[in-house]
């Protein structure tokens, strides 16, 4: 009876943290269908509001010591829905529904791109330096696009020039998350150990920000976060190619003269 019991609990799944999952993949589902209906502000704060819950699932899972393969492969595929699919519908629907076979093919690099991000994110789980992420982060990618998409709804006409520039910010940021360039992580953050002062005021000073304007705000960090990986990578490249140089530098300085080793010849009488 006591090996039956087990076998159940064994073959059941964590609830808590599944929910946190569900309701995100959720808020994915509900911001295309937002978007589908025209309320695109709606579909914005619905990705938005995923993303947050994806932080807090994998949070509650170690919290409660509940993690398991099955809420590892549920939480990939809701990311897919979530920041793969329903950012590529939402600014479909918004500005690449004008443009053609060019809009909905620059939607779909976006989603590939998200997919082949988290199947390379779940194949370098155990071997990957946890504070630093391989290529944008697909919740970070769907972020600049709902950023997009709330600014342009709230601020921006719209137009052909927007349509464009939605496309290739579109089509880049899917490049952004399957490139090599890193990002940190902040996973190595301690939320749970002593911080200085300053630190809570600069977190308050955020969520006032954010709270004054939510769109112009979100938008412009996480736009700058996508724009850190190229420029932490290049800015690595040139201090190794320094670092080189100098070494090349000091091993000639200190690498003997060969006139200095050979022995002179005597002038012929």
């Amino acid at each position: 009876m006591a090996d039956l019991s087990s076998e159940k609990q064994r073959r059941g799944i964590y609830l808590l943290p599944n929910l946190f999952t569900t309701a995100g993949l959720f808020a994915g589902f509900y911001a295309v269908v937002a978007s589908i209906g025209g309320r695109f502000e709606a579909a914005a704060i619905a990705i938005f509001i995923a993303m947050i819950l994806d932080g807090l699932d994998g949070r509650v899972a170690r919290m409660t010591n509940t993690q398991s393969d099955f809420g590892a492969q549920y939480d990939s595929l809701s990311d897919l829905a979530s920041f793969g699919i329903a950012p590529s519908l939402v600014m479909y629907q918004w500005a690449l529904s004008d443009l053609g076979k060019l809009g909905w093919l620059a939607a779909f690099v976006y989603t590939a791109s998200a997919a082949l991000r988290l199947a390379r994110f779940n194949t370098q789980v155990g071997t990957a330096d946890k504070n630093y992420f391989q290529g944008l982060a697909s919740p970070a990618a769907a972020a600049i696009i709902a950023g997009l998409v709330w600014v342009g709804n709230d601020y921006i006409e719209p137009g052909r020039a927007m349509n464009i520039a939605s496309l290739i910010l579109t089509a880049a940021v899917g490049l952004l998350m399957v490139s090599n360039f890193r990002y940190h992580s902040f996973k190595g953050i301690d939320l749970r150990g002593k911080v200085p002062f300053i630190t809570m005021l600069v977190f308050v000073l955020v969520i006032v920000l954010v709270t004054y304007d939510p769109p112009i705000v979100l938008f412009t960090v996480f736009f700058s976060y996508a724009l850190s990986g190229p420029i932490m990578t290049l800015v690595q490249l040139r201090q190794r190619r320094a670092q080189r140089k100098k070494a090349r530098t000091l091993a000639e300085r200190t690498e003997p003269r060969q006139d200095t080793l050979e022995p002179k010849k005597s002038k012929p009488e």
